[in-house]
């Protein structure tokens, strides 16, 4: 079998302020560090800034940008770094158009280079934290207001570590803790000390296994919510481009067997894997697989019966009762889903309501979940 080519690495606002800074040029980073009422952007957005006067990312989706890039010019120019706020209380809000009703703090510091010799956050971290987020490797940045300190902490099998930098180890282990969930926010240390700690964690995946008509949905749908899909069949006729507009054969639409593109590609916890084939050669490979690895989501098309064959087939593998309980089957919530683009729907709302940990993942509707 022929390795899949990765996928094409999407770029975030903190790849673009490396090669920036790379380039020599005085760069900085605005990162929303906390979040009231109806804020447009969650804490963790981030939106870099060069002295030329180039922009990457959002930090309210147009609100506030403007104010935002004017105090970065002046901090890359030697001012120190500050936390703006913006609030439906504070006149200044208004000003700025953030009219919404909600409340907004965005951090602004500079990146410490040649170029900018007063920036507070290290040019290495940003190496770091940039070449973690490359390799799929769970990350944390924790820091302190005003760019006081800075650590970078590390997520591996034995748990996490800080990588670059120091922080007190009820952080790591809060760092380590977001990094499960994804979700940046504010924790404080026993010396009273308020961090603000950003989980930098891999792009989440949707493998779908099986180049049916339903796949041909989900496919579109995931990319509409964040999920990159990769489509994986060893049948060539199934598996095209012309069913598959926009996917690319050899990184994102795979005519291999399942069991071995999976290996190919790393299975990590940021992966959601969901086969559709009804063909048991393709799918119980596939599900031997995901079953070893920290897949978020492993779910399996097929009716009631299929789906008690498949466990038992299973079994005889030596795989436990909590194993096969990671397998959701009948695979989506119990929406009463009839044709492919309904399946598909109901298939991608189970995969949302386990990935944030929502109610519906342990209340699905069917009468055996």
């Amino acid at each position: 079998m022929t390795v899949p080519a990765p996928p094409p690495q999407l770029l975030t606002p903190l790849d673009h302020a490396l090669a920036w800074a790379r380039a020599g040029e005085p760069v900085a980073l605005a990162t929303v560090t906390g979040t009231w009422g109806s804020s447009p952007r969650p804490a963790g957005s981030c939106m870099a800034i060069s002295a030329s006067g180039a922009v990457e990312g959002s930090v309210s989706g147009g609100c506030v940008e403007t104010d935002v890039m004017t105090h970065a010019q002046d901090i890359m120019a030697g001012n120190p770094a500050q936390t703006l706020e913006y609030g439906v209380s504070s006149a200044r809000a208004w000003e700025v158009g953030l009219a919404c009703g909600g409340r907004l703090d965005v951090q602004v510091e500079a990146i410490n280079t040649p170029a900018c010799p007063t920036g507070t956050l290290p040019l290495a971290l940003l190496e770091q934290a940039c070449a973690c987020m490359a390799h799929r490797q769970a990350a944390a940045l924790v820091r302190l207001p005003a760019g006081a300190q800075h650590a970078l902490v590390v997520q591996t099998e034995q748990g996490s570590t800080v990588q670059y930098g120091t922080c007190p180890p009820e952080i790591c282990n809060a760092a380590h803790a977001r990094m499960q969930h994804g979700r940046s926010g504010e924790e404080t240390d026993t010396a009273g000390q308020v961090w603000f700690v950003q989980p930098l964690v891999p792009a989440p995946r949707l493998l779908i296994v099986g180049a049916v008509h339903i796949a041909q949905s989900l496919a579109r749908m995931a990319s509409m919510v964040g999920l990159a899909p990769i489509v994986i069949d060893p049948r060539t006729a199934l598996a095209t481009v012309q069913r598959f507009p926009g996917l690319v054969p050899g990184q994102t639409l795979l005519a291999d067997w399942p069991d071995e593109a999976m290996q190919a590609i790393g299975i990590d916890h940021m992966t959601a894997i969901a086969t559709l084939t009804h063909d048991a050669k393709l799918d119980d490979p596939t599900l031997e697989e995901a079953l070893r690895s920290p897949a978020f989501y492993i779910g399996a098309l097929g009716s009631r019966a299929t789906q008690a064959s498949r466990m038992e087939r299973l079994r005889s593998l030596g795989f436990t009762e909590a194993e096969l309980a990671r397998i959701r089957g009948p695979i989506g919530l119990a929406i009463g889903a009839v044709g492919a683009e309904e399946i598909a729907l109901s298939i991608l709302a189970d995969i949302i309501a386990v990935r944030r940990q929502a109610p519906l993942a342990h209340a699905r509707g069917w009468a055996h979940p």
